[in-house]
């Protein structure tokens, strides 16, 4: 998505729809799409609706382009947009309330609330997710968990769910 914004055609439809205030200097800027987005449900609705299709056109060119190969995309609203069976297998990273408050709130991610009530709470997202990793500790932690889950993807380690 990021990079869906940060391109012409994408930052020429907000501009139409919310103004030049969206984009000053011709870049998007993030946060106020946020703040126009989650102050308006329609407005989310528009946003999605442009972007979910241009995500799912280059997941697939770009599942095109590596066949054969282990292939991993982030997909924040997999579930919420109903994109889940276009993967061989699904990830859930999770973590408690406070360490995902306090890690949004150390790189400054404002309108938290706004952006949790659009997505299913993280244990729908488990329950539903062939794979669940717990990012509580640090990053080395997560980083192990991660090898160990893509040495069982690979084939060469064991199929038990987390």
């Amino acid at each position: 998505m990021h990079a869906l914004l940060g391109g012409e055609e994408l930052r020429d439809l907000l501009v139409e729809r919310w103004g030049d205030g969206v984009a000053p200097a011709g870049k998007v800027e993030r946060d106020r799409v946020a703040e126009i987005v989650f102050a308006d449900p329609a407005e989310l609705g528009w946003l999605e609706s442009q972007l979910h299709p241009r995500v799912g056109e280059r997941i697939a060119a770009w599942a095109g382009e590596h066949p054969n190969e282990l292939r991993v995309a982030e997909v924040p609203l997999l579930f919420e947009s109903g994109m889940e069976d276009a993967f061989d297998a699904t990830l859930c990273v999770v973590a408690d309330e406070d360490v995902r408050r306090r890690r949004a709130e150390s790189q400054g991610k404002r309108l938290l609330e706004g952006r949790e009530g659009r997505q299913l709470s993280q244990e729908e997202k488990a329950t539903r997710a062939d794979h669940v990793i717990r990012n509580d500790g640090s990053l080395e932690e997560l980083q192990a968990s991660i090898a160990e889950l893509l040495e069982t993807l690979r084939g060469g380690g064991a199929t038990d769910r987390p």
